[in-house]
């Protein structure tokens, strides 16, 4: 049904990620308004999100007061307690980057998890017709400037590079879902750190 939010992406990973947190935080990148953190937390998990918007910041820490909240760009240096960590999760924050600045923050998750540690995320498809994937200029490949704002934009190929050495690739799915007022087409991506 269209304009229905029914967006509960994070259900069926809850399991792994009980199984690999461990005592340490998990660090979630553009946490927004705090919809996933809440989750996380309700399932019994530490949570330190970063978000560069201070609105979406105070409304994540009143969704979820239990998680700790940082107003900065994900590209900064992430807070110190989440050095090493071993759960990250992205969910549509890594895609408003140029192709070196995604494989630098992506090279900097990596260096943060420990072995074995999990990045949940899920970025932009090239099919996300509805959010900005055709009729605006182009940046660079499948980079583009939609309404102000660049967003980037990947295909199964750009995942598999992104995720390729150090990483080994449990789940990349193509999904649709129903989390704005269009379908939202989007990559779903489990990786772990080799």
């Amino acid at each position: 049904m269209s304009g229905v939010d029914d967006d509960r992406w994070l259900e069926p990973w809850l399991e792994l990620i009980a199984a690999r947190v461990g005592e340490r935080p998990l660090l979630e990148l553009g946490c927004g308004d705090g919809r996933d953190s809440a989750a996380l937390a309700a399932a019994g998990h530490r949570v330190v999100g970063i978000d560069a918007s201070a609105s979406a910041i105070a409304a994540a820490a009143a969704r979820a007061p239990s998680c700790e909240f940082h107003c900065q760009d994900i590209r900064a240096p992430f807070p110190q307690r989440c050095a090493r960590v071993n759960v990250v999760l992205a969910s549509l924050s890594l895609h408003y980057f140029s192709w070196l600045e995604t494989v630098t923050l992506v090279e900097r998750i990596r260096a943060a998890l420990e072995p074995a540690g999990v990045l949940l995320c899920r970025v932009n498809a090239t099919d996300d017709v509805n959010y900005g994937a055709i009729g605006h200029p182009e940046i660079e490949r499948h980079y583009y400037l939609v309404r102000g704002q660049p967003k980037r934009f990947f295909d199964r190929a750009d995942v598999e590079r992104l995720f390729g050495a150090g990483w080994n690739r449990l789940h990349v799915e193509h999904r649709t879902v129903q989390r704005y007022v269009q379908p939202k087409a989007l990559w779903e991506i489990a990786v772990e750190r080799v």
